[in-house]
C-alpha cells in the first residue's frame, strides 16, 4: 500500500498504537504467561506495560524486535469485534489477564471492542492499521518500571518503550536525534560542568552549585531587565501559608495530593504549589482604579509540588522550582493590549536564546466555569491579540483550563524537539473566589480581568532545556564563566592577576588557572568546561602587555591589548550575540 493510502487510512498515532499491539503479541510469544497492562501511543512512540513471566531487560529488545518483524511479515489483518462486557471479562479471565479484567470492570458500557491480529486478542477502543505488514519502520528503545495505573500501591510492571514511523528515513532521523539528545542530556552535562546536583536527602530538589546558580541568576536578571522596561512591579510572597488560603483558592479540594503540609500551634500550613493566591492577597490590600490597568505584578516565586519518584527527571521534573510568574490585572478595554504586550515579551525572550516556537490557542472545555458570554469575550481577547500580531496559531478546541482560555508557546530546540514553556491564561475563577474588583471610569466597582503569565515557566526546567539546546556551550552573555586566564607557568601569575583585576572591574566573569599543570592540559580543561574565551599569558604577552586569545570554537584569535579584548567582550555581551 502506498504511503498516501496509508495516510488516508490512519494517522501516525494509529500506526504507533498498532505497533504496541504487535509488540505485546511478540512478548506473549517469547514470554508465555505474561500479564498485559495498557499499551498506548504517546508522543514520538508507544509503550506497553507488562508483568513479564521472566525479567525483560534492554538486552532482550533485539530479540523482541525480531519476533515483531515475523508478525509484520505474516501480514495479519487487524480485525475488530464488538462483544458484551460480561463476555469480554470471561474471555480475559480464561486468558489469565487480570489487568484487562480490572479495566473491563471499570468500563461503564454494555459492549466493548476486541481487536485481533493472528492469535493475539486485546481490549482496545482502536482504531488500528489494516494489517501488520504496514508497520515498516519501528524500533524498541528502552525498558523501565511503572506502577500499574500510576499508583505506587499497585504492582510494579515492566514498561517497554518503542517508536514507529511510516517510513525508514523518518525513523533513521529520529534515532539520530536521540543519539544527539544523549550527548546533550542536561543531567550528564550538568554534572560535567558542575552546575547542579541531586541528593537522596532531598529527592527532586536540585542543589545549585556556584556556576549553576550564576546561570539561574542570569536568567532572572535578564527577565527583570525586561520587566523594568515594560512596566512590571515585582513582589515576593511567603513560601508557606495557612490552609484557609488554600481552601479559598480551591487548591485544598482539587490539588491537595500534590502539596506539602505542616502543622504548628494547632494551625495547618501548606507550602505553596503556586504563587497566585499569595499575589491575590497583595492585590486585595487596596482598591485599584481603571487608571492603573493593566497592572502587571511579577514574582520569581519558589514553589513545591509532590511529584512521584518515578516521574522525577533531572531539572525537567522536580519537586521544588522557581516560576517566573506574573499576574496581570486588566479591564475589558485593556485586555487585548495586555495580551499583545505579553506575546511581544515572549517573542523577545525566546529569540534571545535562538528559539523558534509555535503557538496554540485553547478554548472552552466541556467542564468549565463562567457564562458563554464571558468565555466569548475572553477567547476573543486572546484571539484578537494573536491576529493583530499576525501570528500563526493552532486552535485546540475544548483544551482550555476550566477557568478560562489560554495561549501556549512551544519551543523548538536545536535538535528539533519541542517543549511547552510559556503560557498566557485568562482566569475567570480567582477574581470570583477572591472578589477582585477595580473602580471603573463610572466610579463603580467592576470585576477585574486576570491573566496568568509565565515565559520560562519553571526556571529549573528552562535551564535544563538551555543546557541541551546549547549542548552546554552557552553564548558569552549566559556563560557562568566567560573567560579563563591561563598563565603558561607560575612566573607569569602576577601578570595574570593584573589581567584578572581589569576583567573583574568590568564585571566579566573569569576563572584563573594557577595550577602547575602544563598549558596543553589547562587548555583542554577549559575547553571541556566549555568556556567561551581563554586568555593565554606567557613571556611574549608580558613584554608586549597583550593577551593571546583562544576561542572555544574558532581556536587561535591572535593577540590584543587587554583593553581591546575587554571592549570586544563588553560589546558581545551587550548584543547578546
Amino acid at each position: 500500500m502506498a504511503k498516501q493510502e496509508l495516510d488516508a487510512l490512519q494517522s501516525l498515532e494509529t500506526l504507533r498504537h498498532s505497533a504496541s499491539h504487535i509488540m505485546a503479541q511478540a512478548i506473549l510469544r517469547l514470554y508465555p504467561g505474561s500479564k498485559l497492562g495498557i499499551g498506548p501511543a504517546i508522543k514520538d512512540g508507544f509503550y506497553y506495560d507488562i508483568d513479564a513471566s521472566k525479567p525483560v531487560t534492554e538486552e532482550d529488545l533485539p530479540r523482541i524486535e525480531e519476533e515483531m518483524q515475523k508478525i509484520v511479515n505474516a501480514d495479519f489483518p487487524f480485525s475488530r469485534e464488538e462483544i458484551s462486557k460480561d463476555k469480554a471479562i470471561a474471555l480475559f479471565q480464561k486468558m489469565g489477564q487480570p489487568f484487562k479484567v480490572e479495566l473491563l470492570k471499570d468500563i461503564d458500557a454494555d459492549k466493548v471492542n476486541i481487536y485481533k491480529q493472528g492469535e493475539f486478542e486485546d481490549l482496545c477502543r482502536g482504531p488500528h492499521i489494516p494489517s501488520t505488514k504496514l508497520l515498516k519502520a519501528f524500533k524498541l528503545l528502552s525498558v523501565s518500571g511503572a506502577y500499574w495505573r500510576g499508583n505506587e500501591k499497585n504492582a510494579m510492571l515492566t514498561r517497554i518503550y518503542g517508536t514507529a514511523f511510516d517510513n525508514p528515513k523518518s525513523l533513521r532521523e529520529y534515532l539520530t536525534m536521540l543519539e544527539e539528545a544523549k550527548k546533550r542530556d542536561h543531567r550528564k552535562l550538568g554534572k560535567e560542568l558542575d552546575l547542579f546536583s541531586f541528593h537522596e536527602e532531598g529527592p527532586g530538589l536540585p542543589f545549585w552549585k556556584p556556576k549553576g546558580l550564576m546561570l539561574k541568576s542570569l536568567l532572572i536578571e535578564f527577565m527583570r531587565e525586561q520587566h523594568v522596561q515594560r512596566g512590571y512591579v515585582e513582589i515576593e510572597t511567603p513560601t508557606m501559608l495557612r490552609d484557609i488560603l488554600w481552601k479559598k483558592s480551591g487548591h485544598w479540594d482539587n490539588y491537595r495530593e500534590n502539596m506539602f503540609f505542616t502543622e504548628k500551634d494547632e494551625e495547618n500550613y501548606a507550602i505553596k504549589p503556586m504563587n497566585c493566591p499569595g499575589g491575590l492577597l497583595v492585590y486585595q490590600e487596596e482598591m485599584h482604579s481603571y487608571k492603573e490597568m493593566p497592572l502587571k505584578i511579577a514574582e520569581f516565586g519558589k514553589v513545591h509540588r509532590f511529584e512521584r519518584s518515578g516521574v522525577l527527571q533531572g531539572l525537567f521534573r522536580v519537586r521544588g522550582f522557581t516560576q517566573d510568574d506574573a499576574h496581570i490585572f486588566a479591564t475589558p478595554e485593556t485586555l487585548q493590549k495586555s495580551v499583545i504586550e505579553v506575546i511581544e515579551l515572549v517573542d523577545f525572550i525566546y529569540k534571545a536564546f535562538g528559539f523558534e516556537y509555535s503557538v496554540e490557542l485553547s478554548t472552552r472545555p466541556e467542564k468549565s466555569m463562567g457564562s458563554e458570554e464571558q468565555w466569548e469575550i475572553a477567547t476573543k481577547g486572546l484571539r484578537n491579540a494573536l491576529d493583530f500580531l499576525k501570528i500563526d496559531y493552532q486552535i485546540n478546541e475544548g483544551d482550555g483550563a476550566f477557568y478560562g482560555p489560554k495561549i501556549d508557546f512551544h519551543l523548538k530546540d536545536a535538535i528539533g524537539r519541542t517543549h511547552q514553556c510559556g503560557t498566557i491564561q485568562l482566569d475567570m475563577n480567582f477574581p470570583e473566589r477572591f472578589d477582585l474588583n477595580y473602580i471603573g471610569e463610572d466610579g463603580k466597582e467592576h470585576r477585574v480581568i486576570m491573566l496568568h503569565r509565565a515565559i520560562y515557566g519553571s526556571i529549573e526546567r528552562f535551564t535544563g532545556i538551555l543546557i541541551e539546546h546549547f549542548a552546554g556551550k552557552f553564548p558569552l552573555w549566559l556563560s557562568p564563566v566567560q573567560v579563563s586566564i591561563l598563565p603558561v607557568s607560575d612566573k607569569f601569575n602576577d601578570y595574570a592577576l593584573e589581567i584578572e583585576k581589569l576583567l573583574k572591574k568590568e564585571k566579566i566573569r573569569i576563572n584563573s588557572d594557577f595550577s602547575s599543570e602544563k598549558l596543553g592540559y589547562k587548555i583542554r580543561k577549559a575547553q571541556m568546561e566549555k568556556t567561551p574565551y581563554m586568555l593565554i599569558v606567557g613571556e611574549k604577552e608580558v613584554e608586549a602587555k597583550t593577551v593571546s586569545i583562544r576561542h572555544r570554537e574558532k581556536g587561535d584569535g591572535g593577540n590584543l591589548k587587554c583593553e581591546q579584548f575587554i571592549a570586544q567582550i563588553l560589546e558581545e555581551n551587550k548584543n547578546r550575540s
